[in-house]
């Protein structure tokens, strides 16, 4: 951060071939000024999701990496590993760098605006933001080589959000020998025979639990990307492990933690709308699926394919955690 004025974007160019990567790349020429106000945030799937922040300072934009992105608590720090600096077109800059370029892959602007400084030495950055998604007083400290720390300052922009439980025991269905009378109460899903998994994200990764609440192992190939796929949303789902056409599948069917609030008293209706608005579908992973009202039809095309059996569950039952309860409701077939 101490570098000659006519050297600071030495190390990007080095690192960069304008001919191959669609990322800006200046020739050495005099910095532009602006008014060291501009900051951007940038998700970056790269071979490890995280979450770029710059800020403008003397001609180009300071940088660094968030692994976990941008704290929303101060209770929490987050690594930040300072970066090259970067020019200031960089701001601007959304698209997908060749995969065989230094940070391969794509990029997309996550959030952006400008910014107040506070304080800014070589071991220390204070900055208010005034971003769409954040806002507030954050500081970067250095702690050894090129690791600093994020640390939010100023209580959660939203006092009500709760960081995700550490664990949910999951909600059991009773067995019953007949499908409900009044099937509109009811949605239905299949019963798929799979494992049952609660995936944990925050910060683009994911841990799991089993059916009994303890820690479980993540399956090859899901909980990175699936984590990836959702990006900062912080969430718990619940669904179960199933093999598809052959695939073995997240089947997800519920969503109990959403950005901060839990879910455990909505509506298993509202659960499933909300559940249905993340568009969670990946090559391992996808929202399973529900019919509101329609129990027979299920029940028999359950038969036909030779699944387990059905689950009908009360569209205003809220979800208890850990209970065999009469609101959600397995016809074995």
């Amino acid at each position: 951060m101490a570098e000659k004025r006519q050297d600071r974007l030495a190390e990007y160019r080095g690192k960069r071939d304008a001919g191959r990567t669609p990322e800006p790349v200046p020739d050495e020429r005099d910095l532009p000024h602006g008014d060291d106000d501009t900051f951007v945030i940038q998700e970056h799937h790269a071979s490890s999701l995280h979450w770029d922040l710059r800020l403008e300072r003397d001609g180009v934009l300071v940088s660094w990496a968030l692994p976990k992105g941008v704290p929303w608590s101060p209770k929490t720090n987050h690594l930040a590993v300072h970066t090259e600096d970067h020019p200031l077109e960089y701001a601007a800059f959304e698209g997908e760098i060749p995969a065989d370029e230094y940070g391969g892959g794509e990029v997309y602007i996550w959030d952006r605006g400008t910014y107040e400084t506070r304080k800014w030495t070589d071991r220390e950055v204070k900055a208010v933001f005034h971003g769409s998604r954040v806002t507030g007083l954050y500081a970067l400290f250095r702690t050894r080589g090129k690791n600093w720390m994020i640390h939010r300052m100023d209580p959660p922009a939203d006092p009500d959000a709760e960081p995700l439980p550490e664990r949910v025991r999951p909600m059991l269905p009773q067995e019953r020998a007949r499908l409900p009378r009044d099937e509109e109460h009811y949605g239905f899903e299949f019963a798929w025979g799979g494992r049952r998994l609660l995936a944990y994200v925050e910060g683009g990764r994911t841990r799991f639990t089993d059916g009994r609440g303890r820690e479980a192992r993540s399956p090859a190939g899901l909980g990175g990307p699936l984590g990836e796929s959702l990006g900062a949303r912080r969430v718990v789902l619940d669904g179960e492990l199933a093999s598809v056409e052959g695939q073995e599948t997240y089947l997800v069917f519920d969503l109990l933690h959403l950005d901060g609030h839990p879910l455990l008293d909505v509506p298993y209706e509202e659960r499933r709308e909300r559940l249905g608005d993340l568009g969670l579908a990946g090559p391992r992973w996808q929202t399973a699926p529900w019919y509101p009202g329609e129990g027979r039809a299920v029940r028999d095309t359950a038969k036909e394919r030779g699944l387990r059996g059905v689950v009908a569950k009360r569209l205003d039952s809220p979800y208890e955690p850990g209970e065999r309860s009469g609101a959600w409701r397995l016809l074995k077939l």
